[in-house]
């Protein structure tokens, strides 16, 4: 990291709207409200057929689109003077711009069916079923075959989850940019980090053992093997509560009472898949020993909940399943104690050793 800088830390308690205050209470069930209007009613449908856009999801992807420029624009602002954010943070925005709108948008009006490049299974959990496969042209099938299974756990076992979670999915985009006032709402407690370990592996067994469900039935013929009964019901309730509720309502909704990255560290699960692979490859944050003031700026600005302050006190280098990447705990630490960095082979700072739990 370069030019480290601190810009920002002083107010960040100071603003009412930053925080659990009733201003920002409001804003969540704002975000809340706005959400289950999109999912649950047709309301936005008018004024996208207004727009001249395709339908309610083309208004909030061009939403989508303003919501991340506008943040990233504060992001920049404040972080700005470090080349891995400037970089970080245009090619989320990039990246949305266009595989997340301007691409899904042009197939539409030439009459194809959209398709969204940056995301893939198991975040877009429809991209391995055997009847969107079927459908898509043989590149796109291929690209989601490939890109899912092959692609994403190699990238992650060389650059860590981070070049995914943090450059390019549309979620962590969100959070990078809009969500960013709220960094460091993230909870630091060992009991939220147990109910995260429990609750984004649990969803990923769910992505996992539906897709095989829907594969099995598939290939050996619906009817035969007594799991049509269940397909339907599976990828029903998956969608509702994991894609709509969860990645939607609770996600982007409850960034100003739990912080920005809620659907990320608790739910989602590329997230959970790519975290197993970053444990055992090459990714990691080394800390530069004796240097560490205790000032708790690392801690405080990470979004992923991760006590970074304590690796830093004990001198110790480590790898965390759950950490993104963004680069926030090195860009804020005053004295450059800390660097994201790959590593050619295996470190022995892979596990947490010898620290001491300290419940809040």
């Amino acid at each position: 990291m370069d030019q480290q800088g601190q810009n920002g830390l002083l107010k960040t308690f100071r603003q009412g709207w930053r925080n659990r205050s009733p201003v920002g209470v409001a804003i969540a069930l704002g975000l809340i409200g706005f959400y289950l209007v999109l999912y649950f009613t047709p309301h936005f449908e008018p004024i996208a057929k207004a727009m001249g856009l395709k339908n309610k999801w083309f208004l909030y992807g061009f939403l989508y689109c303003v919501a991340m420029v506008g943040g990233g624009l504060r992001y920049l602002y404040y972080h700005g003077n470090s080349r891995y954010n400037r970089l970080r943070i245009a090619t989320n925005i990039g990246v949305q711009i266009v595989l997340g709108f301007s691409v899904p948008f042009i197939m539409h009006l030439s009459g194809s069916k959209d398709f969204y490049f940056s995301y893939l299974w198991p975040l877009k959990f429809d991209y391995m079923m055997p009847d969107t496969l079927s459908q898509l042209p043989l590149y796109l099938s291929a690209y989601c075959f490939f890109g899912s299974l092959i692609a994403v756990p190699m990238l992650a076992v060389f650059l860590g989850k981070r070049w995914y979670c943090s450059w390019v999915c549309g979620c962590g985009g969100l959070s990078n940019t809009f969500g960013d006032p709220w960094r460091h709402l993230t909870a630091t407690s060992t009991a939220s980090w147990r109910f995260e370990q429990v609750t984004v592996h649990t969803v990923l067994i769910l992505a996992v053992s539906t897709t095989a469900i829907v594969f099995v039935d598939f290939l050996l013929g619906t009817g035969q093997t007594g799991l049509s009964a269940y397909v339907y019901p599976l990828r029903y309730w998956y969608g509702l509560v994991v894609t709509s509720v969860l990645a939607g309502v609770v996600g982007t909704g409850f960034y100003p009472l739990f912080g920005p990255r809620v659907w990320c560290r608790n739910f989602c699960p590329m997230a959970a898949m790519l975290g197993l692979f970053q444990k055992f490859g090459r990714f990691r944050i080394a800390v530069k020993k004796d240097m560490c003031i205790s000032c708790g700026n690392c801690s405080t600005y990470c979004e992923m909940g991760i006590d970074v302050r304590s690796y830093a006190q004990s001198n110790q280098s480590f790898t965390r399943a759950s950490c993104v990447g963004c680069g926030m705990c090195a860009h804020m630490c005053p004295r450059g104690v800390l660097k994201l960095e790959t590593v050619s082979k295996t470190q022995d700072d892979k596990g947490r050793q010898g620290l001491a739990v300290v419940d809040f």
